[in-house]
């Protein structure tokens, strides 16, 4: 069975001794899974066994199992030299685009240049006297590109502003701690999924709610953190089965026909559990747009502008293919790339003003869901005459089975000390039937 990441961080937080409810609570995992994901893991990593005296089973895991798993597969030493590789790489291609930005700017800059001063000098030489009486082609400068290259410097909005990196100033302190190239980055894809880990998020709640009520429940007190309600199955609370499912949790009726669901398996710990502070309701985080300062993002912003500019301004030059091929060289292949740094130019600004929108539309339907998970704890904690006697019941099925050291009746486990004794013993049998067999001889 693949070893599950969750289930290996989740014995680190609890100290490597933990029982499956345990585990399944702090993790949000099935407690089929969570069982299975710890007897492979014990078996793998040199884990043992303990059964206290009520035959409940607690796992036991030395402090040091991700090192003995790293030298027992290839495979995760692999990925985690795989994981550092893909940091680096990642991050080069998010550098990559802000790059591609100057780089564009630069070359169309010089391209433009070189046009303007050919076609300037072509002009001078047929009649110099024509060109005096203009400026001597004062007009045709080439650009200062030295303050260009500043922006690669993660405290390039510093100088840019006039301000010093260790300025005292609160309000002129940047909010971003992206330099110039990721916040380019950021300007043009976000900054990824707010929300990635929510189905985590979302388990890891839930397993505190049934723990926080001593694995005994009503329906209500989930379900702020659930989306699959309607108002059809809100009255048959047919929206728990997950739940169920995946915590072993078993319902039970009341005398009043009402119904409570208690989860045996995450009352058994090896911890004292106290109360968990938990959000009244799962919140969605909204996306942002960027997580690049508003003055990177006007300066991403001008800087597309400016490459859109040059990359109109080059194209009708570029329209003559007589001018071409008589710089030729440079210019030529400027002109082999140039739909290539026109799509580059239109993208740079299509792209995130496309990215606005779908935005805005990801926030209002994440706040609609916020909304309806906030009216349903608003339920929870009116506590109307009905609810009141759902949690009164629930909590007489409300417990906490505690193992400790002592209910241990049998472990496989041994300590140190003994197997210590046991390898003396071991040398000692073996010398004794070398003696016997000289004596034999």
């Amino acid at each position: 069975m693949t070893l599950q990441p969750e289930i290996m961080k989740s014995v680190e937080t609890l100290g490597y001794r933990v029982t499956v409810g345990d585990v399944a609570a702090q993790a949000g995992l099935n407690v089929n899974l969570a069982q299975q994901g710890l007897l492979a893991l014990a078996s793998d990593a040199a884990g043992h066994l303990q059964v206290a005296e009520s035959g409940e089973i607690v796992y036991l895991f030395p402090q040091d199992f991700r090192t003995i798993l790293r030298n027992k597969y290839w495979k995760l030493r692999l990925k985690e030299t795989w994981d550092k590789i893909w940091k680096v790489l990642f991050y080069l291609i998010r550098i990559s685009f802000g790059v591609i930005l100057i780089a564009s700017i630069i070359l169309m800059m010089i391209a433009i240049a070189v046009i303007i001063i050919g076609i300037s000098s072509s002009k001078e030489g047929n009649d110099r006297d024509s060109s005096s009486s203009r400026g001597g082609g004062g007009l045709f400068f080439f650009p200062n590109f030295s303050n260009l290259f500043l922006i690669f410097y993660p405290d390039y909005r510093y100088q840019r502003y006039g301000y010093s990196s260790n300025s005292s100033s609160q309000t002129s302190k940047p909010s971003s701690d992206l330099n110039f190239l990721e916040a380019i980055f950021s300007f043009l894809f976000g900054d990824g999924d707010p929300n990635y880990n929510l189905e985590e998020r979302r388990w890891q709640a839930i397993g505190t709610v049934i723990r926080n009520n001593k694995g005994s429940i009503v329906a209500e007190q989930v379900a702020p953190y659930l989306d699959n309600i309607n108002q059809s199955n809100q009255e048959t609370e047919d929206y728990i089965l997950p739940v169920l499912t995946r915590f072993n949790g078993t319902p039970e009726v009341s005398p009043e026909g009402e119904i409570i669901y208690y989860f045996p398996e995450l009352q058994v710990t090896v911890q004292e559990q106290t109360q968990k502070s938990l959000a009244s309701y799962l919140r969605e985080r909204l996306y942002r747009f960027s997580e690049a300062s508003s003055g990177q993002i006007m300066l991403g912003i001008g800087l597309g502008a400016l490459n859109f500019i040059l990359a109109l301004v080059l194209g009708s030059f570029l329209k003559t293919p007589d001018l071409v091929a008589q710089f030729g060289g440079f210019i030529l292949f400027i002109n082999s790339i140039y739909w290539l740094l026109l799509g580059y130019a239109i993208a740079f600004l299509g792209v995130p003003l496309i990215r606005y929108f779908w935005v805005q539309q990801k926030n209002s339907k994440i706040e609609e869901r916020n909304s309806q998970r906030q009216a349903r704890n608003k339920i929870l904690e009116e506590k109307d005459k009905n609810l009141k006697q759902k949690l009164a019941y629930a909590r007489q099925f409300a417990t906490q089975k505690l193992i400790t050291k002592s209910d241990i009746t049998y472990t496989t486990e041994k300590d140190i000390i003994e197997q210590e004794i046991e390898q003396s013993d071991r040398i000692d049998q073996e010398w004794q039937r070398r003696l016997e067999s000289d004596e034999l001889n």
